[in-house]
């Protein structure tokens, strides 16, 4: 114990520990044999206001038959959903919620994180109590709670991290740590239980484009990301300059008009052509959207349910030509990421595709193209699990518990002051040589190291 306890205030990860982190510690590895194995439940009498130390010693693996009597609760709330699940070990989901903030979306033209974390307060309950109650359980049934620590926005990251730990300590729950984008590729290996390590992943959202190759859990290297600006937030501006209905987000929206349009009507330019990597750029074409748009007279506070036939049309080729070129950016970048990703794992066979703008059908075909041109296998979760949700959180949870990476059980009180390990910028995995990009700007400084070399150096540690 005394060797974890080290590791613990040596090396930060995924916790909600005030400045002491996740436990990455193998050695807990083997003193559970978690398939044999599990967790205590909630002790019946009031737990002593102790130190983490003298907490966590009453924390103790007792025989389980299986993995498979995990139960995991999963908590998001890292940008504008306030979302909960409850997943078994094997992959059973028991229940799924997701309290959506569309209308504020609408007012606000956007996310304004004031204004989410309101919102996030005030559903974080019910839509955690629904989620137990779609399950038919009660917290004491629960083996653990996972909750998204990172990246989003602080503030709205900091109102499901409480929930979480308040759980947590009440119960005497192990509490793990989720990193937003890993869960968002790992959803992916509980839909297709074939999916095994290596395998590349698209990851594709409002704020981030990443590309990166999946070496093992919590082992990433990342082949490109986003410059400026992803392509969930271009296809988002898009629907809002062209007067597009937001409440179902922008992307569906531009999906849904581009339908009736001409592709091919307006030549826009491919972004980062003459850069040969895998990193992602959609601000150049935003601009050249908003000066289409503007050419042509259309006025964004005319809904497209009330334009006139011509300025229906003229929407319809804009979107459609937007949504070609946006994802032929994607295809190029994915068909490089192909090559790269082969000769650094020659094994793999699949790519996940999956984050928000995943659902949108149009980008599922195009890159199924691309994959079968290269003899690999699409992977897209189902749309409900594209967006965000607390099943990937609660999956990616199971992942990393079944082999020992969680938290003790939080103290009972916490100081007034106490920090709470937020992680709004944090990187996946580290970068490949070739696919670093001289033009990434201050914006991209890292806050916290990747969750790869966290894992790395706990590892070290443990050797």
């Amino acid at each position: 114990m005394a060797s974890l306890q080290t590791l613990s205030s040596t090396i930060s990860r995924l916790n909600l520990l005030q400045r002491s982190s996740f436990n990455y510690s193998l050695t807990s590895l083997k003193l559970l044999k978690f398939y044999e194995q599990r967790i205590i439940r909630p002790a019946r009498s009031p737990l002593s206001f102790s130190t983490l130390s003298n907490r966590s010693s009453t924390f103790k693996p007792i025989k389980m038959s299986s993995k498979d009597d995990l139960i995991v609760l999963g908590i998001e709330t890292s940008c504008d959903d306030t979302a909960a699940a409850v997943v078994r070990g094997s992959g059973e989901i028991l229940s799924q919620v997701v309290s959506s903030q569309a209308d504020l979306l609408v007012q606000y033209g956007g996310v304004a994180p004031k204004m989410a974390e309101e919102a996030h307060s005030q559903a974080i309950d019910p839509v955690v109590q629904e989620a137990l109650d779609k399950a038919n359980l009660t917290e004491r049934d629960l083996s653990a709670v996972a909750v998204t620590i990172g990246p989003g926005l602080s503030l709205c990251l900091r109102v499901g991290v409480q929930k979480a730990r308040n759980i947590a300590s009440r119960f005497n729950l192990p509490v793990v740590g989720v990193h937003h984008m890993e869960a968002h590729a790992l959803v992916a290996r509980l839909i297709e239980r074939e999916l095994q390590f290596p395998f590349l992943a698209l990851l594709i959202s409002g704020g981030h484009n990443l590309l990166v190759l999946a070496h093992n859990l919590g082992q990433y290297t990342q082949l490109g990301t986003t410059i400026d600006d992803a392509i969930g937030e271009a296809f988002d501006k898009t629907a809002k300059w062209l007067g597009l209905d937001l409440r179902r987000s922008g992307g569906p929206a531009v999906e849904k008009l581009a339908l009736e349009g001409d592709s091919q009507a307006v030549k826009f330019s491919t972004p980062m052509k003459q850069h040969k990597d895998c990193n992602f750029s959609y601000a150049g074409l935003k601009t050249q959207v908003r000066l289409a748009i503007e050419s042509r007279n259309i006025d964004a506070t005319i809904p497209i349910s009330s334009a006139s036939s011509q300025d229906r049309n003229s929407r319809a080729d804009i979107a459609a030509s937007f949504q070609r070129v946006a994802v032929l950016h994607l295809e190029e970048r994915c068909q490089r990421a192909i090559e790269w990703a082969l000769k650094i794992e020659p094994s793999i066979k699949h790519l996940v595709v999956s984050g928000g703008v995943a659902s949108n059908k149009y980008v599922r075909a195009r890159l199924d193209q691309v994959v079968r041109k290269n003899s690999l296998q699409l992977v897209c979760p189902p749309p409900s699990l594209c967006t965000d949700n607390g099943v990937m959180v609660a999956w990616t949870g199971i992942e990393h518990f079944c082999v020992g990476r969680y938290d003790p059980p939080p103290s009972v009180i916490e100081p007034e002051d106490f920090v709470y390990d937020l992680r709004p910028r944090w990187p996946l995995g580290e970068e490949y040589a070739e696919g670093r990009s001289e033009a990434r700007s201050l914006r991209t400084a890292r806050i916290h190291p990747s969750l790869t070399s966290l894992i790395q150096a706990s590892m070290q540690q443990q050797s």
